[in-house]
């Protein structure tokens, strides 16, 4: 009877190990966000006076990240390619697709497109 409890016990560990080191697996693939480019300081409202491309431009030169709002979700977007940042000033306040890996709420971006 111990013998088959051990066999037991031993599947039991086995497969929960196999489960968590595929969900960690699983955390660092690439997602793909769709949502509005803004930047992380402001999120989804912007407090500046005129428009809201200018109040992202501005914030961004002044040290805030770019950030993607998805919903009523705000992640903030790591990127330091150069392409990258100028692709996010061209979609400031649209719609763009994100293409990182995510750990909380920050993207580390791996690619930016316009989205409709």
């Amino acid at each position: 009877m111990s013998s088959r409890r051990l066999a037991v016990s031993l599947a039991t560990l086995i497969m929960s190990t196999g489960l968590c080191i595929s969900a960690a697996w699983a955390d660092d693939q690439p997602q793909t966000f769709t949502g509005r480019v803004s930047d992380a300081m402001c999120g989804a409202n912007h407090m500046m006076e005129g428009s809201a491309e200018d109040c992202t431009r501005a914030c961004v030169r002044k040290g805030s990240k770019y950030a993607l709002v998805v919903g009523e979700k705000v992640y903030t977007l790591d990127a330091s390619d150069k392409a990258t940042l100028d692709k996010l000033d061209q979609l400031a306040n649209k719609n763009a697709k994100v293409t990182g890996t995510a750990n909380g709420d920050t993207v580390a971006v791996k690619s930016v497109e316009a989205s409709k």
